[in-house]
């Protein structure tokens, strides 16, 4: 099993950041991802924790060469659970691949929280654990090895396309502040 993680600050509040996440796809840095659907949510009335699953379909570069072996095709899918708690602004986003999980599963954990030096500020955690199932016993730790460099690779890219989409958004909620102040004189 390989382990990834990632700590990075977005200068942003949390209310800001958590609400963006939603129309974080599509963006250009992220083509992969073709469809995010939702399949359930629910708010727990007594503690206003909102969950949300969602079904996130990606195309991945897969070489042709596994995908024959497999017998598999470029399309995968995603299952992702989110929580979010207004009571203690935190956001956690936990997903898994459903494609392929009985070679390689890929447990990923993101948080956003408000960051615990600075309130204006919003720490995002982003955390994986990769490991090739017993199929792939001879190869498992070049499978795992090859699978977090792509994995460092994709979230790096992610959420630079993660800070593109929020700082459109920053654009838009001010535009529609700015718009609402001037209806209200």
């Amino acid at each position: 099993m390989k382990l990834f993680k990632s700590v990075h600050d977005f200068n942003y509040g949390w209310n800001l950041v958590s609400t963006a996440q939603w129309q974080k796809y599509p963006n250009e840095n992220c083509p992969h991802v073709q469809h995010v659907d939702v399949l359930n949510r629910s708010v727990d009335r007594q503690t206003g924790i909102l969950t949300t699953e969602r079904l996130i379909t990606v195309e991945q570069n897969v070489p042709s060469l596994i995908r024959k072996i497999l017998g598999s095709g470029s399309t995968q899918y995603v299952r992702e659970i989110s929580i979010i708690d207004p009571k203690a602004k935190t956001l956690t986003m936990r997903s898994i691949n459903l494609t392929m999980a009985n070679l390689l599963k890929v447990e990923e954990t993101i948080v956003y929280q408000v960051h615990p030096d600075d309130k204006e500020k919003t720490q995002f955690t982003q955390q994986a654990a990769i490991s090739a199932g017993s199929m792939m016993s001879r190869w498992g730790n070049l499978v795992e090895d090859f699978s977090l460099k792509r994995f460092q690779q994709n979230a790096a890219v992610g959420r630079e396309g993660f800070a593109k989409v929020l700082e459109r958004f920053v654009v838009m909620a001010e535009a529609a502040e700015s718009n609402k102040a001037g209806f209200d004189q």
